[in-house]
């Protein structure tokens, strides 16, 4: 157990603290961590909104700067996976069950239920319905993984730092990383990404169980969430267990082949011509309203201030608290790739599927709704997709597809994070022992039945938003340290450092 550092221990007793509190007094806890998320979202939203705007940004320049021929590892290093294996992997650890989770429900919410600004049920709810789910699932979101995930990548792999988020911040604040300091920057990761994927695995369960429900009678319950936990919990460990290249490679590459399988489904069986044309669309309306929607906040109208509240905000601090290990799983398997093509591929390839996924349950949904096949739009989150299902031919193989999809992706966020648990809690190690896989495996699932039981998720939920303001300051710092390290770089023209070469000539 020498391998084991103090973060693991640490985050262990802030766990057991967490999740008995959660226990002890749940309705006092939600009350508390509601409260908490309130304030950070009415306080903190305008810099939230600036905070990924800033990203986006600072992806773009860094495509067409000339530090993107700088290789993610030696000048040699070669990728270790091929170019679809990884963009599964990218696709797989970043998404997961929130696709069907939320493909048909989030934009028939905007368009029918909870909308932004324009009247419920119209046609110009329907085109803002898109372009929010696009804005909420696309070029944001992948800017702020590719930036902590490139920052990652580029110290461990190019300038031989241990694979954690406290070494990325020694260029500004020394050995102090190797400090208290530094092993309190890694709690706060470990415990974001232990929290954030437990909660993730409460929901699929639920999912799961509502698909098995409605087709086969499967009773809904904590009992029978207890079970689904259960068994994926065995088949993420043995997935663990096997390693990267084999385990996670092969399940992001199924899961690829299942969700283009339904995708394909709905393309043929939804309205076609009406998917294409909105996506089209949508994609238009994303592109031209894009500032706009990257820093609106509405500071004069209550209304839909409570509605970006309640969405993009809470979006861009959930997936700040998702950055930790979505970051570190895709800095892990990006050794060997440009700086260029990396972000590129981070930015583009899992925001280009997102956009047409979201077009075609999203249509599919608003479309039945609209022409009162259905009323899709009062059924519960979790159940909206296979309702959507029962309205199409094919409705048993393409439900059945899909809670195979939610089992996949319940496994391999599952199997990655404990690989990412794993790195962060032996000292960065990029082959951490199975034992410990094992154990971050099976915590993640007692925190998820614990909660399931209690009716916890949706504090800790509260309480993982929360945790995400503070984690944001390390990434202003992580960005800062960056540009600091990569302006040593040789042979990059940059502005300062031939100033600085002709003073020295001069002299």
């Amino acid at each position: 157990m020498r391998k084991i550092s103090n973060v693991f221990y640490i985050t262990i007793g802030l766990i057991i603290l967490a999740v008995g509190y959660g226990v002890i007094d749940p309705e006092h806890f939600e009350k508390i961590t509601s409260a908490g998320k309130s304030f950070v979202a009415t306080s903190f939203g305008w810099y939230y909104l600036l905070l990924m705007t800033l990203l986006v940004g600072i992806s773009i320049y860094l495509i067409f700067s000339p530090y993107g021929k700088i290789r993610l590892g030696k000048d040699t290093d070669r990728p270790q996976f091929s170019t679809i294996t990884w963009i599964a992997m990218l696709f797989s650890a970043g998404m997961g069950i929130g696709l069907v989770f939320y493909g048909a429900a989030e934009p028939l919410s905007h368009f029918a239920v909870d909308t932004a600004s324009a009247e419920p049920g119209s046609n110009e709810a329907f085109k803002e319905a898109m372009r929010e789910t696009f804005l909420h699932y696309g070029i944001h979101i992948w800017a702020l993984y590719g930036i902590v995930a490139l920052s990652l990548a580029y110290f461990q792999f190019r300038k031989g730092e241990p694979g954690l988020i406290s070494a990325t911040l020694k260029p500004i604040f020394g050995d102090k990383m190797k400090g208290p300091w530094g092993t309190l920057i890694d709690v706060l990761a470990v415990f974001a990404t232990a929290f954030g994927v437990a909660t993730s695995l409460g929901f699929g369960a639920v999912q799961i169980n509502a698909g098995l429900n409605y087709l086969f009678g499967f009773s809904i319950g904590v009992r029978s969430q207890f079970i689904i936990i259960a068994v994926v919990t065995v088949l993420f460990i043995l997935s663990a267990w096997s390693g990267l290249s084999k385990g996670i490679r092969y399940l992001s590459n199924t899961n690829l082949v299942l969700a283009l399988a339904l995708l394909g489904f709905i393309l043929i069986l939804g309205p076609t011509l009406l998917i294409f044309n909105i996506f089209t669309d949508s994609v238009g309306g994303y592109i031209s309203h894009f500032i706009d929607l990257s820093l609106s906040t509405s500071p004069l109208d209550a209304d839909n201030r409570n509605w970006l509240d309640a969405w993009t905000i809470f979006y861009w601090a959930w997936w700040i608290s998702w950055a930790p290990f979505v970051s570190m799983f895709i800095a892990r398997v990006s050794k060997g790739r440009t700086i260029r093509e990396f972000m590129i591929g981070v930015l583009l390839a899992p925001s280009v599927f997102a956009f047409i996924w979201f077009s075609a349950f999203g249509t599919t949904a608003i479309d039945i709704q609209m022409t009162g096949v259905a009323d899709l739009a009062s059924a519960n989150t979790e159940i909206v997709i296979f309702q959507l299902f029962h309205e199409l031919p094919w409705s048993g193989i393409m439900s059945g597809l899909a809670i195979l999809l939610i089992t996949s992706f319940f496994i391999t966020s599952a199997d990655s994070a404990t690989f990412v648990l794993g790195m962060q809690s032996t000292y960065g190690s990029l082959t951490p022992p199975n034992s410990v896989k094992v154990i971050w495996g099976l915590i993640q699932s007692t925190i998820a039945i614990i909660l399931l039981s209690v009716g916890g998720l949706g504090a800790l939920q509260n309480f993982i938003i929360i945790a995400a303001l503070p984690f944001s300051f390390i990434i202003l710092f992580m960005v800062y340290a960056l540009f600091k390290e990569l302006n040593t770089e040789e042979n990059i023209p940059h502005p300062r450092l031939a100033k600085r070469k002709k003073h020295k000539n001069d002299e």
